[in-house]
């Protein structure tokens, strides 16, 4: 089990006041935290819209980050909401 600590950006801000939660995966690989993640909010915040982290993407410190790509080795990932703006 690894460690990753997801920053939190947009509507995931809400969750935690520090805005960054650590979170527990399995695997090594963005979709493997995603599930992670569903999990987790599930668990800690059932209110929350969870949905939302189907449409969101994940990034390092220099770029974004696909599903089947590895995580970070530093164990640092960012999560971005989709946003509209008009």
């Amino acid at each position: 089990m690894r460690q990753i600590n997801v920053q939190l950006f947009g509507a995931f801000s809400e969750l935690d006041p520090s805005r960054e939660i650590a979170v527990q995966t399995h695997g090594e690989h963005i979709a493997d935290l995603r599930t992670a993640l569903r999990e987790l909010i599930a668990q800690r915040w059932p209110q929350f819209r969870a949905g939302l982290l189907d449409y969101s993407a994940f990034a390092d410190e220099h770029r974004v980050l696909r599903d089947n790509e590895r995580l970070p080795d530093d164990g640092r990932i960012a999560i971005l909401p989709p946003v509209s703006g008009g």
